[in-house]
């Protein structure tokens, strides 16, 4: 927890080949299929569709040094109205029961109010991916009292419970600004197990290390919380970091990726590769495009077995039991207790 963290420097590093990994990317490990085939889940498949996650825009208030989206404040990449209607339109014809909105700070698309009202109307669950700190962003103050009142669920980045940790890994000042971002919500009831507004918090490592174990992780940050800030919250989910985007550049910046990937390779866990989010997830960019998960949405890793690659004339039936297109990244899903956008995926 206590580490320095890695220093972002420029643009994230595209990963040439992220299914075959190249002697001078992908170095000397096992390739992910190789470790799905000998627990016998080669090739990996969908199980249904549980959560219908939308990449709403890659504008965010915030550049943190770890984000995989290589989101901030020049980003101009947003979902419009057009490519929302189609999700709905998704969700009304599909037993799908989770929209889960994520970016960028997906609070910044313009959109953002009117997708949550017509979502709640379907008698969906939503869930918003929230960094906290654009809570308090001037034009923004009303989002605390409308997300309560659709019922939303927030899943909120908060890295660690210690200040010189989260400003290191998402900028001077965020600690204290998402601590107070916590304590509005709270007065709603937001994690307040009585008031059904549920308000889970994200852990992930500060460098290229496996989170602890999530149980007493949790422990931990309530108590420190509580007892520190007198903020409440109902879970936290640990979270790895991703060998993509801003946080791979750092790691090849500092001769460090290919050792984080032999932490990630050695500790595959087949119980987590069973679990993977993507076995019930289908992910939707801005522009309506189709993947696997928001990671291989980052990686322009699209869908295997010749499906639609667009919302607006998908086959339901046929994403539910489709193909998961993998690379070299998956590793990260699939290390030590696993890692999802719902914490651990094996205990």
């Amino acid at each position: 927890m206590e580490m320095s963290p890695p220093r972002h420097t420029g643009n994230p590093l595209a990963d040439p080949s992220p299914q075959r990994p190249t002697p001078q990317n992908g170095g000397p490990h096992k390739p992910f299929e190789q470790s799905l085939a000998e627990c016998g889940l080669y090739p990996l498949h969908a199980t249904g569709i549980e959560v219908l996650q939308i990449n709403v825009g890659r504008r965010c208030n915030q550049a943190c040094c770890h984000c995989h989206v290589d989101a901030g404040p020049e980003r101009r990449e947003i979902m419009g109205r057009d490519v929302m209607q189609a999700c709905l339109n998704l969700l009304a014809r599909a037993d799908i029961p989770t929209l889960d909105i994520t970016g960028g700070a997906p609070e910044m698309n313009p959109d953002f109010r009117w997708l949550v009202e017509q979502t709640h109307r379907l008698r969906r669950h939503v869930i918003d991916r929230s960094n906290l700190t654009i809570l308090l962003e001037p034009g923004h103050d009303d989002l605390p009292r409308m997300l309560a009142e659709h019922q939303v669920e927030i899943i909120a980045s908060l890295p660690c419970y210690l200040a010189e940790n989260v400003d290191a890994q998402r900028g001077d000042g965020t600690f204290e600004k998402s601590i107070r971002a916590i304590r509005l919500l709270n007065a709603l009831g937001y994690g307040r197990p009585e008031s059904g507004l549920v308000l889970n918090l994200i852990h992930n490592p500060m460098g290229p290390n496996l989170p602890p174990l999530q149980a007493s992780l949790e422990g931990d940050y309530r108590g420190r919380l509580e007892a520190e800030h007198s903020i409440a919250f109902n879970r936290l989910y640990t979270i790895a970091n991703m060998p993509i985007g801003r946080f791979r550049e750092e790691l090849v910046r500092t001769d460090r990726y290919e050792t984080y990937m032999e932490l990630l390779t050695d500790r595959f866990n087949p119980h987590a590769a069973a679990g993977a989010m993507c076995r019930t997830m289908l992910s939707v960019d801005w522009q309506g495009r189709l993947y696997d998960c928001d990671f291989n949405q980052m990686l322009g890793l699209g869908l295997e077995d010749g499906l639609s690659a667009n919302i607006r004339d998908c086959n339901v039936a046929k994403l539910a039991t489709r193909r998961i297109a993998t690379g070299r990244h998956c590793y990260g899903c699939t290390a030590g207790a696993g890692s999802s956008c719902q914490g651990v995926t094996a205990s």
